[in-house]
């Protein structure tokens, strides 16, 4: 049996022939709705054998059994032809009785969706590639679960600022800290949900809990997401497929930000919110007219956190990523932070290390877990140190999970320690809410005393004015010549 990593690998270097997917956004959006349609497809050979009544929501001509299946099948320009007029026109404008999750599901799905191969001959190459593998063989579906993982990393250094890949050690420790339930029936949310890495993590927790038929049915629509751009939305619906989940449909392509803060009502409440929203990017003009005036800001992770505290129930508990700059900001970010402490228990902040988010960006990040209907009397803060050996994260060796180990050891029996240190809000309040506290218990010299640094400060002008006058004599020299 062809093993599924050659295959994906093959279809990359297939694809970096055609002249039309000339970097990995390209690739990665061809792939993302192509996959989509094999593994629909393979989910759907498994409905028509469970379910006697099951209807597919494409007509025959369109599914992927019927114009792609067949390895002899169109190929060159007739193949370009029928995707590029047929296939995708169609799919965006799918249409299926009033209520029919599954036609708005595969409609969604496509309604940004282009075809950037420019070589016929060369897509049908990469069809027949993508045939070798068969979603309903759980080998190939768990192989391709890590590299579908792989593919997303590829993803988000083709990204641009702010859409980072959440790495899947962060994405579980603060899913299982939050610990979704599934005996009391809790709804989750992802509000920026990206590729569905806290989605489908949620699902993996869930299912360890399950222990019915009923537990399962829940599990297919106890969570919603809504993500803003195409291609993640596209990536997202794929994620929770090959998750099991048989109608993804309750992940809307959407700015969240974009709805008044107003217009949420209670029954949108939710029971968990785990999320990375997106840092270090500024929402469009007038986004921040939604919210409320002493909270307005174009922070995109600002107005995040905001709406987590709305949108949570009484009681209900959240687990997010958020940057340094949200912890240390003044102004907005002050009221912000007031009216968190105010509203919310934070009870722990881990502090994680340089790097975490390499190579897509160096910020400094944080995880906060609160919950809704109790004010802050006091946070307990965790340093995450690096690994032995270890003195910042990238591609080949990012952060693992078994790293966590002693946070989950300390999360229900804490002490200070070294890592470990605890803040009343008295002192929070005092600071200005300052969140950005560091540790006590590490001994730190700091950048040194102001007496001695005003004279290295002014040593250090001097030498700039000196270079400075040094170029502007060079300069002058070289155009009087």
């Amino acid at each position: 049996m062809p093993n599924v990593s050659n295959i994906v690998k093959t279809i990359q270097d297939i694809m970096r022939k055609d002249a039309g997917t000339y970097g990995d956004a390209q690739r990665l959006e061809q792939l993302g709705w192509m996959f989509f349609l094999k593994i629909f497809n393979d989910r759907e050979k498994e409905l028509e054998l469970l379910r006697d009544a099951y209807r597919s929501p494409l007509p025959a001509h369109l599914r992927w059994s019927a114009w792609a299946a067949d390895d002899e099948g169109i190929t060159g320009d007739a193949l370009l032809d029928f995707v590029n007029n047929t296939l995708l026109p169609k799919l965006k404008t799918l249409t299926g009785a009033a209520g029919d999750k599954l036609s708005a599901l595969v409609r969604t799905t496509f309604e940004d969706a282009n075809n950037y191969m420019k070589n016929g001959t060369l897509m049908r190459q990469v069809i027949n590639k993508i045939n070798g593998i068969d979603f309903n063989a759980s080998d190939d579906r768990h192989m391709f679960g890590d590299i579908y993982e792989k593919l997303l990393k590829d993803l988000q250094s083709a990204g641009n600022a702010g859409e980072f890949y959440t790495p899947r050690a962060v994405t579980r420790f603060i899913v299982e800290q939050v610990n979704p339930r599934l005996d009391k029936r809790e709804i989750i949310l992802d509000p920026a949900c990206g590729t569905g890495g806290f989605l489908t993590c949620s699902v993996e927790h869930l299912r360890k809990q399950a222990k019915t038929e009923a537990d399962e049915r829940f599990i297919q629509d106890c969570f919603s997401g809504i993500e803003k751009k195409h291609l993640p939305h596209v990536l997202c619906m794929t994620n929770l497929l090959l998750h099991g989940i048989d109608i993804p449909s309750n992940v809307r392509h959407d700015n969240t930000l974009a709805r008044p803060l107003r217009d949420w009502t209670p029954k949108e409440r939710v029971d968990v919110i785990v999320t990375n929203p997106p840092f270090g990017g500024m929402e469009e003009d007038g986004i921040e007219a939604n919210f409320p005036a002493e909270f307005r800001t174009r922070e995109t992770a600002d107005l995040f956190l905001v709406l987590i505290m709305k949108i949570l129930k009484p009681g209900g508990r959240a687990g997010l990523v958020l940057p340094d700059g949200t912890l240390f900001g003044e102004g907005v970010k002050t009221r912000i932070k007031e009216e968190l402490l105010k509203k919310c228990n934070l009870h722990t902040i881990v502090r994680l290390p340089n790097g975490v988010f390499n190579p897509y960006t160096g910020i400094r990040t944080n995880l906060l877990f609160f919950t809704k209907g109790q004010p802050t009397t006091a946070v307990w803060y965790y340093e995450h140190p690096y690994p032995n050996g270890a003195k910042s994260y990238n591609k080949g060796k990012p952060i693992r999970i078994e790293e966590f180990e002693p946070e989950r050891a300390w999360w229900n029996h804490r002490t200070e320690n070294e890592q470990a240190w605890r803040v009343s809000i008295d002192q929070i309040k005092a600071g200005n809410y300052n969140l950005d506290l560091k540790n006590p218990h590490i001994s730190d010299t700091g950048p040194g005393d102001v007496d001695h640094l005003l004279p290295e400060y002014e040593k250090l002008l001097a030498q700039i004015a000196t270079t400075r006058a040094e170029l502007k004599a060079q300069l002058q020299e070289a155009l009087t010549r």
